[in-house]
């Protein structure tokens, strides 16, 4: 499977694997990964995984075991359903122009049953408060770039005390702590982050160029001071 280039929307979802429960009720697979065209997404999903974005390469696969994304700056009338009659999860993909008014919409497009959940991409603190003040409405999922070293601690902090999921892209990362924990634990540096995110109840989008080792982090889980220690940096 070739990676996608940095900053491509589409995300591809686990089913079968450890979920969260939003803050609406809706269970969300726990990791998935980012894919490119159909063939990438037939291949991922040969392998396990369930769900993505408005894209090819569903064939066969029963409605009800996928997981679709879909993120869009605009009224998410305007998105392309690909044949689908709903998506899971709707993210409004960053804080621009009025985002007030184009929540709105996305609070009718969840109200009319077009998609079960609604979030947001790239939110910060002052905007999160600005939607919940004015519409009531508070997001199930922030998505956030978010790695060791990168942990927007202070933003985690929100979305834990308002009941909002972290979905963290660009997860991955290498230094000499995650090196020698993979060592520790007979583990590659990426399933040791990745694990990690889940420690922290993080839901965690990865590469296709993991997408093998992805399917490799629910056998076992890191210490605690393993997880406190990668998450001290920041």
């Amino acid at each position: 499977m070739r990676a996608l280039s940095r900053g491509d929307p589409r995300r591809l979802f686990l089913i079968d694997v450890p979920t969260v429960e939003l803050c609406n009720g809706v269970h969300m697979p726990q990791v998935g990964l980012g894919s490119a065209d159909a063939g990438v997404v037939r291949s991922a999903l040969a392998a396990g995984y369930r769900g993505v974005e408005l894209t090819g390469g569903l064939t066969g696969i029963p409605r009800h075991e996928l997981f679709v994304v879909a993120r869009t700056s605009d009224n998410p009338r305007t998105l392309e359903l690909a044949g689908l009659d709903h998506v899971d999860l709707c993210l409004l993909d960053g804080p621009v122009d009025d985002f007030v008014q184009t929540w709105k919409a996305f609070e009718k497009f969840a109200a009319d049953g077009r998609t079960r959940a609604i979030g947001v991409s790239d939110f910060q603190i002052p905007h999160l408060r600005r939607l919940s003040e004015e519409t009531g409405t508070v997001p199930a999922v922030n998505r956030v770039e978010l790695r060791p070293g990168l942990l927007h601690s202070n933003l985690r902090a929100y979305h834990s005390e308002h009941g909002i999921t972290t979905l963290a892209y660009h997860p991955l990362t290498v230094n000499s702590d995650i090196e020698f924990m993979a060592q520790k634990y007979g583990k590659t540096p990426a399933q040791i982050v990745v694990r990690w995110h889940l420690e922290l109840k993080h839901v965690v989008a990865v590469g296709p160029d993991v997408v093998d080792e992805a399917l490799g982090v629910f056998d076992f889980e890191l210490a605690e001071d393993d997880v406190l220690s990668l998450s001290e940096v920041d």
